[in-house]
């Protein structure tokens, strides 16, 4: 017995040793490392990059955000760095793409000489990129910078200009008649254009005293409705087709229900929904429509014309009669004189279209068109839709073709309840005929 409880005895002062032994060891561990730490045995010194100077000298290159530039100066620079960047892509496409991108979201062209300089450092001696750099400088540098403001006529006017400020106002709205209609909003505005650009020009001088400082959309009420100028009756035949699933022109179950009625009396609803000077969503709505049961129209009959501006924008301005399907469709329209040049509807259009005006507010659509997905617009979706209708003074339907003892016919009435500069402009409207 007591030799074993000898035996145990040495058994727990081996472990109790142990014990000790491994916290001193963890201990004397913890100080050394904490040592290695402090003497800076762990510290990386790293080393300087040897392009550090070349790397010095793109990050300080000239910030010129901030800087008053003509636009004559801003062209120069703008083009100095297309040079580059063609050259650039020449040897390397993939980042060429890239800084391409970047480029179009920012507004600085130092920026971009900043990518092209950072990326260059890989390109090190690169002897066959540095000579076609040069060869790329010196074709730009044999031409010089041209000021015209913009190749396209109409769009140099100052027509053009107020014009795009009115656009920009109801972009919202555009957008959102895109949507519910199924259309890239781009093709809209596209049929806006050609007839804003008409009204504007056919009254210049009424422009330049009301529409150019106001910079508002002119709305029609006699004949044609709206800021598109819509027909009555193509406007109900738009309609027409919506709820037919056996016409050429039908859309689809996805847009059957987007221009219900609330009331029974559909024709002075729809002139209503049209003749609005407060909220033009309906016009856009109705535009939108046009240019999808057409393209439909076409595309049943085997032709594909959803990614041709220049005849959506014909068909919407000759109307649903005139459109026949068949494979050689021409750009036209009516003539519209801007400055003393005529031009047609449905160039005017493709003008816009692809010249990249107001491309940040309607941008390109991958698909220009929404497919029907089968789906119905719920109750709520259609009177979100039907609340966009203002309270707004209208003049009487049909009043166009009223008699007056003096003047033969009445085009319009005074609106005491509409402010006066709107009253002015819309006065203008009433008396521009189709």
């Amino acid at each position: 017995m007591a030799e074993y409880r000898k035996k145990k005895r040495i058994t727990w002062r081996t472990v109790f040793n142990v014990v000790v032994y491994c916290f001193a060891l963890a201990g004397f561990g913890i100080i050394a490392a904490w040592a290695f730490y402090q003497l800076g045995f762990t510290k990386n010194k790293g080393a300087v990059d040897e392009n550090y100077r070349y790397l010095m000298s793109v990050s300080e290159m000239k910030e010129l955000k901030d800087t008053e530039l003509t636009p004559e100066q801003a062209n120069a620079l703008w083009t100095a760095q297309y040079a580059k960047l063609a050259a650039f892509g020449k040897f390397y496409p993939e980042n060429a793409r890239l800084i391409l991108e970047a480029a179009l979201h920012c507004d600085d062209p130092m920026l971009v000489d900043r990518m092209i300089a950072a990326a260059s450092i890989y390109a090190g001696n690169d002897s066959e990129y540095n000579r076609y750099l040069k060869e790329v400088n010196a074709v730009f540098a044999k031409q010089k910078q041209e000021q015209a403001t913009n190749i396209i006529p109409w769009m140099a006017t100052v027509e053009w200009q107020a014009l795009k400020d009115a656009i920009v106002k109801d972009s919202a709205l555009i957008t959102q008649a895109g949507f519910i209609s199924g259309v890239e909003p781009r093709l809209i505005v596209s049929c806006l254009v050609g007839e804003q650009i008409r009204l504007f020009n056919s009254k210049r001088e009424m422009f330049k005293k009301y529409l150019g400082p106001v910079k508002v959309l002119s709305v029609q009420s006699q004949f044609s409705y709206g800021v598109n100028g819509i027909k009555d009756f193509t406007a109900a035949a738009v309609e027409e087709h919506l709820k037919d699933t056996k016409s050429e022109f039908y859309m689809g179950k996805r847009y059957e229900n987007i221009l219900d009625f609330e009331t029974a009396d559909h024709s002075t609803e729809r002139y209503k929904r049209l003749v609005d000077y407060q909220n033009h969503l309906y016009s856009y709505i109705y535009t939108g429509c046009i240019l999808h049961q057409t393209m439909m129209q076409w595309k049943r009959a085997g032709y594909d014309i959803s990614n041709r501006p220049d005849i959506l924008c014909t068909l919407f301005n000759v109307g649903f009669p005139q459109s026949h399907p068949h494979a050689d469709a021409v750009c036209g329209g009516s003539h519209i004189n801007i400055d003393g040049k005529i031009y047609t509807f449905g160039a005017v259009g493709f003008d816009f279209y692809y010249s990249g005006e107001l491309a940040t507010t309607f941008p390109y659509w991958r698909e220009h068109f929404i497919p029907d997905n089968g789906i119905p617009m719920t109750a709520a979706d259609i009177a979100a839709i039907q609340n966009n209708m203002s309270n707004c003074n209208r003049p009487e339907k049909g009043l166009e073709y009223k008699k007056d003892t003096a003047d033969g016919v009445t085009f319009g009435e005074p609106r005491a309840a509409v402010p006066p500069h709107e009253q002015e402009v819309n006065d203008f409207s009433n008396a521009v005929k189709y």
